[in-house]
């Protein structure tokens, strides 16, 4: 049964409260946990972290929400705390880097697939083909680092694979804006999407910049470098979907409906019972938040909530494998450019356009991506491997041209 937004009004903000063991608890198994539950950590980490980022730029914008954004943000705090500090001490940074890239693969695949705008649906097909060649190439420097198998990690719910070469996904700034949904006419859940992905897209960006310098091997630290600022593009470019005409209080509120519905995905497809206790209870935590801002919206702007929400929280996000729909769509749009805010095949763009040179001019002294993965080609199994190789039959990732 869809949830009900405007029913259901969860645990009000004056009775959320948290301990530090509360907080710290025992974390997910990064090898017997399923990999999607590592995904879904990470996910809630990111839209937590962008919530409270949103609430502190709110408050100095507006004197009269301050109070109120405030209140919430300590309890969304603490909700980032438990939900970071689920991440086990044995995942290496490159085996959480994995992870951020098979999270923005699967789910940037799942909200493409439900969008009901085209426009944003072509964006976030143009996105997920440059995170699925992220993964390939922090594939190629695990195997380099570690002498490990990726799939330990994604557990072979993802192809690792090229995808747009990173090395090309360099843009002019003006190239990675897109236009805004209305948001007088827009479907919510095309509001929700934006939200969801920029968040997550944030998280990741934030993540790189933090963990790139911790690396000794030069090539690492390049290329967590190159594929940091392909991160901030994306962010530039999920952002840019958002329509600016909205009031402060409607981003909050939409804001707040959207941590419902990524919890409530989360929940729906969760295996870990000690996690999916996590996400029941953040339901309901955000359930109460959300009812917080409506009642401000109501006071405050004289408006009815019900002219931005959904009454129930559409389908939800499904994480599970999109093998298939990633496929197709690297075999049909992986030559696609943006000019501007439009999509067109790269035969399209002159010599002289301005994310050439641009792209020209960062690459001029090599790519960090390039030469990640200079020969590396994923193959299942080790001894196996070796054996279906003399058999003529061994799989072997496509080659870049």
């Amino acid at each position: 049964m869809a949830l009900d937004l405007f029913k259901e009004k969860g645990v009000p903000v004056e009775r959320q409260s948290f301990t530090w063991k509360d907080m710290v608890r025992r974390p997910y198994s990064k090898m017997d946990d399923d990999a999607f539950t590592r995904t879904r950590v990470i996910l809630m980490n990111g839209i937590e972290a962008d919530a409270l980022r949103m609430k502190h730029i709110f408050a100095r914008l507006n004197l009269e929400l301050r109070p109120h954004l405030a209140l919430v943000r300590r309890a969304e705090h603490h909700q980032q705390t438990l939900v970071n500090w689920l991440t086990p001490p044995d995942q290496k940074v490159i085996e959480t880097t994995l992870g951020f890239e098979q999270l923005a693969i699967e789910v940037t695949a799942s909200v493409a697939i439900h969008e009901p705008d085209p426009y944003l649906a072509q964006t976030y097909r143009f996105g997920m083909l440059e995170d699925f060649d992220h993964l390939y190439r922090y594939s190629a420097l695990y195997d380099r680092l570690e002498g490990q198998d990726p799939n330990n990690i994604t557990q072979s719910y993802t192809d690792i694979i090229p995808g747009r070469p990173t090395a090309v996904e360099h843009r002019h700034p003006l190239d990675d804006l897109r236009r805004p949904y209305d948001c007088k006419t827009a479907d919510p859940l095309s509001k929700l999407h934006a939200m969801t992905i920029t968040a997550s897209e944030f998280m990741t960006h934030d993540y790189y910049m933090t963990v790139g310098p911790t690396f000794t091997d030069p090539v690492a630290r390049q290329l967590y470098a190159e594929i940091a600022s392909i991160e901030e593009q994306h962010v530039t470019q999920y952002g840019s979907l958002m329509d600016p005409g909205e009031s402060l209080l409607e981003k909050w509120m939409l804001h707040e409906a959207m941590e419902v519905y990524n919890y409530y995905s989360c929940l729906a497809y969760e295996t870990n019972p000690r996690i999916k206790e996590v996400w029941q209870r953040f339901v309901d935590y955000e359930l109460g938040h959300l009812h917080y801002v409506m009642e401000l919206f109501k006071t405050m702007e004289q408006r009815d909530p019900a002219e931005v929400l959904p009454r129930t929280l559409p389908e939800p996000i499904a994480f599970k494998e999109h093998r298939e729909f990633v496929r197709k769509v690297l075999s049909q749009e992986v030559d696609m450019r943006s000019d501007g805010t439009e999509y067109v095949d790269k035969s399209q763009l002159p010599p002289d356009h301005r994310t050439l040179v641009y792209q020209s001019q960062l690459n001029s002294e090599g790519s960090p991506s390039e030469t990640a993965a200079a020969g590396y080609k994923w193959r299942p199994g080790t001894e196996l491997a070796a054996k279906a190789e003399r058999m003529g039959s061994v799989l072997e990732g496509r080659r870049l041209q």
